[in-house]
């Protein structure tokens, strides 16, 4: 008798600035999970651009464009 087997996936992590999108090499923001287990990595720009096909092939979609429309801090903002 096999022993029965669970899997989980571990959360994903934050993407950073050292992740590249696998489509043009641009900051991405977006990380997909495949069903066939590999990960790809994409830029806003083509996330939208390959959203429909996307979504029909991944397990998640992890996604970080919100961070494209936060106001950057600039230092010494708030001595004014």
């Amino acid at each position: 008798m096999r022993p029965q087997v669970t899997t989980a996936l571990a959360p994903s992590s934050a993407l950073s600035a050292a992740d590249r999108c696998d489509r043009c090499g641009a900051q991405a923001y977006v990380r997909v999970t495949l069903t066939s287990g590999g990960e790809l990595l994409f830029c806003a720009h083509h996330s939208r651009e390959h959203a429909e096909k996307l979504r029909n092939i991944a397990i998640t979609i992890h996604d970080e464009t919100g961070r494209l429309e936060a106001t950057p801090t600039i230092a010494g903002d708030d001595e004014r």
